[in-house]
Order: C-alpha cells, then structure tokens, then sequence
C-alpha cells in the first residue's frame, strides 16, 4: 500500500484525508501494526484507485488465479471488529468482483456494535450458521442458504445469533454508481 501510495505521489496526510480516518491509522495500517476493519480497506482502496484485494493480498494480477484451500489464510481481525476473513481470488482490476468468505465472531466474544459502510455493492450467501444482517436500520435473520444483495453505501453489520459464529460468502461488486 505505502508503494502505491508513493508512486501515486500522495501523502499518509492526504490518503488519511480523503477516507476520513486519522494519518496515524494509515501509518498503522501501511506498516502492518494493526488490522483494520474491510470498510476501511475499501475507502483506501478506492482512492488509491486499486481493488480490495491488492490491499489484503500481495499476489500480482494474473488471467487464472488458483487459490488452494491449504494456501489460502484467514485475515484476523480484531474482537472490536467482529469478524475475520478470507480472501478467495486476487481479482484482476478491471472485472468488479471481490470475493471473500467472511468469519462472524461467536456472539459471546462479539464486541462490534457500529454499522460499516463502503463503496461497493455486496451479495452475500450464508455458507454456515446464522446471522441478523442489520440493513440501513433493521435486522433481517438469515440463515444457512439464504441470501442477500445490498448497497455497500447503507450501514450494514452482520451480527451474530448464537456463540457458533457463521460463514458468510460475500462478494463486494464496484458499480458505476
């Protein structure tokens, strides 16, 4: 992230600016001294002018990206953000699509209360267990199966219902919005 924002010629100051977030967080972030929430990540991301996935994967574009289970890793986040992920594909920067699987915390360690927001659209697909997706201000339950399309723009969260957590599959669509 700190070379493309160099070779861009921008300052933390100005990155920090432009996402809203304070220039010590990006320092943070580019230095990998903390995780931060994908909300985040997209904000960076789309002023950078990059698709998630090069922020949270260090795999150059490819035609074919194979990806094995037993090479893929979970991205930790935090008890705060109530959630870890997965990267599926490093996806080219021209075809829109960010897919991940997301890991929604067990409720009993859950501490996330704040709805995210960002710039792509999101589909999202229950893989395991259940969650209430809480959507621009009320909760929908679903669970394994179900499915949800969604403007990223809204605030969103996936809470938890039970301490089993849940999987969700969740593409981030860039539209032309």
């Amino acid at each position: 992230m700190k070379q493309l924002r160099l070779r861009q010629k921008k300052t933390q100051q100005q990155i920090a600016d432009e996402c809203n977030i304070s220039k010590s967080l990006l320092s943070k972030i580019e230095n990998g001294q903390t995780s931060s929430a994908i909300a985040t990540l997209s904000k960076i991301s789309k002023v950078l002018d990059v698709p998630l996935s090069w922020l949270l994967e260090d795999n150059p574009e490819q035609d074919l990206v194979l990806l094995f289970k037993s090479e893929r890793q979970s991205k930790v986040g935090d008890e705060h953000m109530g959630y870890s992920y997965e990267l599926l594909a490093n996806r080219s920067r021209y075809t829109g699509v960010e897919p991940t699987i997301v890991h929604v915390t067990p409720k009993n360690i859950n501490l996330r209360e704040d709805a995210y927001t960002h710039t792509q659209d999101e589909f999202i697909y229950i893989l395991k267990g259940a969650i209430e997706l809480f959507y621009n201000g009320t909760k929908h339950f679903m669970k394994q199966g179900d499915t949800a399309y969604f403007k990223g723009t809204k605030p969103h969260l996936f809470i938890p219902v039970d301490n089993e957590g849940a999987e969700v599959l969740t593409l981030f669509i860039e539209t032309n919005d």
